[in-house]
């Protein structure tokens, strides 16, 4: 069938992609994948609050990280699973947008408190007699905020840049929720500019957090080669193994959906990138950190037993 291609202003909804076949499958499938992602990170952020021993700068990111992958996975799973359940695929231009601006809200949140995770993480083992002085309480809630504070500025540089957008050739949004590569390929005017500022405001906030991962892990390596023991080489390194399945997870996916929109030419292809970064990702976090971390283990099991 043959797709009319029109002009649209004011613009009050989209339509998102959807495959009727697979709808019953998946919407079991994102249902049982959000309950399981909410209540992994709830426990994570329940075992660290109600567990002195974990009152560190560590579990403190640790937590907030789970926050964040809440949010991040609240903003698109809901609504899919609403869309499926009432055969509906209509997303208001205002919820749209607000979408849109959370899905990077959260992601770059993500991102940057990865970055601030392994800066903790070269501070514990490269200065272990200054960790308590220089990762204070009111540094940990600084590096927070700043994380807040990027994480809103870049989204609303997206949202300013798709904002510029007031007419459409077509309402059909090739995938389950609003990106702006998305938004600005339905312009009805070339967009070029404003599709080249957004990838490079992209590349840099995801290219800054990389370097700095990279930059601490590369002083954490130069430290650790110099101990002689390789059983204290091992305890080092098994303490950012968690840290790093993490990172390498959460770009793989990232690189992949971010640049997915604008390199893949089959949409579906383009929807399975993109369910990879905002979906797989928020529901694997939990599990690395509880399986790969005996601290978190243990507290949850204290708190399972005082609930027994």
């Amino acid at each position: 069938m043959k797709r009319i291609t029109r002009n649209v202003t004011n613009v009050s909804e989209f339509f998102l992609l959807e495959d009727p076949d697979l709808q019953p499958f998946l919407l079991g499938l994102f249902l049982s994948i959000y309950l399981v992602t909410m209540l992994g990170n709830l426990l994570i952020i329940l075992a660290v609050t109600s567990d002195s021993h974990l009152h560190t700068p560590m579990y403190f990111f640790l937590s907030i990280l789970s926050l964040a992958d809440m949010g991040f996975i609240s903003t698109t799973v809901p609504r899919m699973i609403v869309n499926i359940q009432t055969h509906s695929r209509v997303i208001s231009y205002a919820g749209c947008l607000t979408q849109m601006s959370f899905v990077i809200l959260f992601g770059c949140m993500d991102s940057t408190l990865l970055t601030v995770m392994a800066y903790d993480r070269f501070v514990a083992i490269c200065h272990p007699l200054h960790y308590p002085v220089i990762m204070s309480p009111c540094l940990c809630c600084f590096l927070v905020w700043e994380s807040v504070f990027v994480s809103l500025l870049d989204s609303q540089l997206h949202n300013l840049l798709v904002l510029q957008v007031a007419c459409f050739k077509d309402v059909e949004i090739s995938n389950f929720f609003c990106h702006p590569s998305q938004l600005l390929k339905l312009a009805c005017f070339d967009t070029f500019t404003n599709t080249i500022i957004v990838y490079f405001v992209g590349t840099i906030s995801g290219f800054l957090p990389i370097s700095g991962i990279f930059f601490s892990y590369y002083k954490i390596v130069s430290s650790v080669w110099k101990v002689p023991s390789s059983a204290g080489k091992y305890k080092v390194f098994s303490t950012c193994g968690s840290h790093l399945s993490v990172v390498c997870l959460f770009y793989r996916t990232a690189i992949d959906g971010y640049l997915g929109s604008a390199l893949s030419p089959s949409p579906k292809k383009d929807m399975e990138t993109s369910v990879m970064y905002t979906v797989v990702t928020p529901i694997l976090n939990p599990f690395i950190y509880s399986l790969r971390n005996r601290d978190i283990k243990r507290a949850l099991w204290r708190i399972l037993r005082r609930t027994t």
